[in-house]
């Protein structure tokens, strides 16, 4: 393929309009959450992926399975948790069967804070998503989004 070949152009203007429509949702919901709770999205997406581990032995995150759920390198996971834990949000520990495994749990600080988030985070979603639908180079990839059924550790 050439710079020129039309099939390069439709895929890398596809890929642009599903970058602008990440970003607008994102940026909506940035916003709300800063706004109602002090939470970044990234620390909205962490908290919600680990309250959603079922509890008991073996069934926690490790910090690599962290990093792969929420999007970031290991590196700005570990700093990402830091600072939740920090705030009282969340807690590490060393797993009981590896020392050197690290897994990490919401506090009852972090739920609590997550379930009154959790109605804000909805809300954004759906006012981004319906506001890109008025757009006609969006509504198609709006449609694909809210088709989806994806589990939410995918």
């Amino acid at each position: 393929m050439t710079a020129r070949d039309p099939a390069l152009t439709t895929l890398a203007q596809g890929w642009c309009a599903l970058s602008v429509l990440h970003g607008r949702i994102e940026a909506h919901i940035e916003r709300a959450l800063q706004a109602g709770h002090e939470l970044s999205v990234r620390e909205y997406s962490l908290l919600d992926v680990l309250s959603r581990q079922p509890s008991g032995d073996g069934r926690h995150l490790q910090m690599k399975q962290v990093a792969h759920a929420v999007v970031l390198s290991q590196s700005a996971t570990t700093r990402l948790v830091t600072r939740l834990e920090d705030r009282g949000l969340l807690e590490r520990y060393l797993c009981p069967t590896d020392r050197r495994g690290i897994y990490t749990n919401v506090t009852e600080a972090g739920r609590q804070l997550l379930e009154r988030a959790r109605p804000t985070n909805d809300a954004a979603l759906r006012d981004a998503l319906d506001a890109a639908a008025r757009n006609p180079e969006l509504a198609p990839l709006v449609r694909v989004v809210e088709s989806l059924r994806v589990p939410a550790t995918a």
